[in-house]
This record gives structure tokens, C-alpha cells and sequence, in this order.
């Protein structure tokens, strides 16, 4: 009898199988965006203390990083208070 349960099972393990690693993937690309933001915050403050840009023009970039970052951990919140897939 478990192994006809096993067989039919699989199709749905399976599918969770496929969502589990889709969502791994999306946060693992998340991490790499924030991770990039990052990166990209630290050569806009050097261009800004070696005069490549303006103190307006670095404001203005500042900001639009900086939303891009507050909308990932947002997101990343939410998703941490909804419940994690990798525990099931």
C-alpha cells in the first residue's frame, strides 16, 4: 500500500518540488539586487567626493537606490512574516 501512495503522490511532490526551487531562485536574486544596489551606492558617493557628478545629481541617484532597496527588504519582510517554504 506505500508504495502505490508513493506513486499517487509523486506528481504533487513533484510540483512542490518546482515551486520550492522557483522560490529559492527569486530570493536568491533578490540578494544579489541588494547586493548590486549596494555596490552601485558606494561608486555614487566616490563619483560624488571626486566631483564627477553634483551634489543634485547624486541626491537624485541616491534616492531612486534607495527606493530600490527599501522595495527588496519590504518585500523580504513580508515574506519572512507570511511564512518561509523552505520550513515545509
Amino acid at each position: 500500500m506505500l508504495l502505490i501512495d508513493d506513486i499517487l503522490t509523486a506528481p504533487v511532490r513533484g510540483l512542490f518540488w518546482i515551486f520550492r526551487e522557483l522560490h529559492n531562485a527569486v530570493q536568491e536574486e533578490a540578494v544579489n539586487e541588494a547586493d548590486s544596489i549596494t555596490q552601485k551606492l558606494s561608486e555614487l558617493y566616490m563619483m560624488l567626493e571626486t566631483g564627477k557628478i553634483t551634489e543634485a545629481e547624486f541626491d537624485e541617484r541616491e534616492e531612486i537606490l534607495l527606493d530600490r532597496l527599501d522595495a527588496l527588504n519590504s518585500d523580504q519582510n513580508k515574506q519572512e512574516e507570511t511564512g518561509d517554504w523552505d520550513n515545509q
